[in-house]
């Protein structure tokens, strides 16, 4: 079973900071690698022509952003950058 986890917060994907399930906007789940990769593939076509730019690692954390989305933090007095995350997760693996 695999997983595409698309997320939104005020960090990259790969921090997964305390709490980072509560970002998580949608999840799909795909019973075939080949299946979670079409529908990966066509998830970065459509993140790749909203945003401008993007960041990866480890080919499976992905970052999208737009310098004009941003929102106002009140604990940093100042603006901080909206990251859309996409996260892919191999659930087979992780029962291991």
């Amino acid at each position: 079973m695999y997983q595409i986890i698309y997320m939104k917060a005020d960090y990259e994907p790969w921090w997964k900071f305390e709490g980072w399930e509560s970002n998580i906007v949608s999840t799909e789940e795909f019973e075939t690698e080949e299946e979670l990769q079409k529908k990966l593939q066509e998830t970065l076509i459509d993140f790749r022509k909203k945003f401008e730019h993007e960041a990866s690692k480890e080919d499976k954390y992905y970052a999208f952003w737009t310098e004009d989305e941003r929102e106002y933090c009140e604990a940093c007095e100042d603006d901080i950058q909206i990251f859309h995350g996409i996260i892919i997760d191999n659930l087979i693996d992780n029962k291991n």
